[in-house]
Formats: structure tokens, sequence, C-alpha cells
């Protein structure tokens, strides 16, 4: 699928504002997480590591009518395969789910110079968290390629009791320089 290059800016839509994180927003982001509940919510201090080291590859979505952060994306490019992008956290405020942000996230940031190698797409999903396997399998979907799943941490890699399994979704290969 061909998409097209963002320009420096954040992207800006009617009624959202698409932007790199800042270290001012892990707060923010924090509450987001902790209030999704279907998320592990992890210190703080992480969130705000996360938007100030991470921003490159991570967005927040800013409601423009409230100035509230709505949606969070957390990712990566793989260490050792500088191909992927490995989304972390996908976040969406309950007041905006069902608007198809978890999708916009991912594409803007697919769009971003930073993701310009980029050909496939990971991310650790539990069994129970239906709406980012619909997010995955979608993006797999619109993007018109392949997709796998694989079992990779089960319950018992967990230090805490009755932790899901996690099973690792592959989306790709994705073409987005074309």
């Amino acid at each position: 699928m061909t998409l097209p290059k963002l320009a420096e800016k954040a992207a800006v839509t009617t009624d959202y504002l698409y932007r790199k994180p800042r270290k001012e927003d892990g707060a923010a982001v924090w509450n987001l997480i902790k209030h999704t509940g279907n998320l592990d919510l992890n210190s703080s201090y992480s969130y705000l590591m996360w938007c100030e080291i991470f921003s490159e590859t991570s967005i927040v979505v800013i409601h423009r009518k409230t100035e509230q952060l709505v949606g969070f994306i957390s990712g990566f490019i793989h260490p050792e395969k500088e191909n992927t992008l490995f989304i972390w956290q996908v976040a969406v405020h309950e007041s905006e789910r069902g608007k198809k942000l978890g999708t916009k996230m991912l594409f803007e940031l697919l769009k971003r110079e930073c993701c310009r190698d980029v050909r496939f797409v990971e991310a650790t999903v539990s069994p129970s968290n239906i709406p980012s396997k619909r997010l995955f399998l979608g993006l797999a979907r619109k993007c018109r390629t392949n997709w796998k799943i694989k079992d990779y941490f089960t319950s018992e890699d967990f230090p805490q009791e009755n932790h899901e399994d996690e099973l690792l979704f592959q989306i790709g290969p994705i073409n987005i320089n074309e």
C-alpha cells in the first residue's frame, strides 16, 4: 500500500492532532493507560522516558476541541530487525473508541521518516484483547499483506500469577515508499 510522506509538522485532521510525544505527555499517557482497563500499567517513570527517548517511533493524539490526550502508541525499531517496527502498547480513550484512531495512529507512524525502511510491524497481543487483534489483522488487510500469529510469551514467563499468554503478531511486508 502506498502512503504519502508525512511533513515534519504534526498531521492535523478536523478533530485530532497526531504528533510525536514529549516528556510533558508522560503523565497523561500514564493516566490513559491506567484507565484503558486492558493494558499492563507500567511505572509513570517508564512513560516519561518513553515519551522522551522513543518519541520518533511513538505517537500521541490530542483532541483539538478538548485539548486532551486521547490516544497513544509506543513503538520502537526492533534492535535485531531494522526493518521491523515493534508496537508495544496501543491506547485509545474510551470516549474515542470506534473512530479508527488506532489504525490512523499506525499509519501516521509508518509515514514518518524514521520508518522509511520498515517492512514489518510486530506486536504482542493477549488472547482476550479483541480490539488489538482486530487492529493488527485490520492493518494487514488494509495493506494487502501477510500476517502470522505465533506463540511468544507464556503465562509461566511472567512473575505474577494469572498473566495471559502473549501471542506475537507479525504483519508484512508493508511497502510504504512506493
